[in-house]
């Protein structure tokens, strides 16, 4: 089977006093994500005061779960600055991800809603947790004890 290559994954900064835009293009995918994590990582560092981070995803051709992964550790990161995080312009294929992984609501929270979120032990999708989920359906009937000809006389 044959992949296509990635495309590489493009940054372009503008900031103001408390934001920073960061224009995302390309592919976020196990070769890319670590940039984009050490870029946050950078700007955290370099703006104390950070108010709003903001994502601009418009540009982005291809999330897989690095990258998903990848805006998590952003999230967990901006949360620790106290800085809030807004994913713009995402894709449809962005948004499905987020949805089937039941992510969308904690990475587009207010950074206290995603805070008030761990604390109540609830679940961005859905609301339930395993303690409260309906019991699976069966798999079907039990099988049936095999009884060997032999041991019948």
């Amino acid at each position: 089977m044959t992949s296509l290559p990635s495309a590489p994954l493009g940054l372009t900064f503008t900031s103001s006093h408390d934001a920073v835009r960061v224009e995302l293009s390309g592919d976020l995918d196990h070769r890319h994500a670590d940039l984009l994590v050490e870029a946050v990582d950078r700007l955290l560092a370099a703006h104390p005061g950070l108010r709003d981070l903001r994502l601009d995803c418009t540009g982005l051709s291809a999330v897989d779960s690095s990258g998903l992964s990848a805006l998590l550790m952003v999230r967990r990161r901006t949360d620790r600055a106290g800085a809030g995080l807004h994913l713009d312009g995402r894709t449809v294929q962005l948004n499905r991800l987020l949805e089937i992984t039941c992510t969308l609501d904690h990475l587009t929270a207010p950074s206290a809603g995603a805070q008030g979120l761990r604390r109540t032990g609830g679940s961005a999708c859905g609301g339930q947790t395993e303690e409260n989920l309906p019991a699976a359906p069966s798999a079907g009937p039990e099988p049936r004890a095999r009884h060997d000809r032999r041991d019948t006389p």
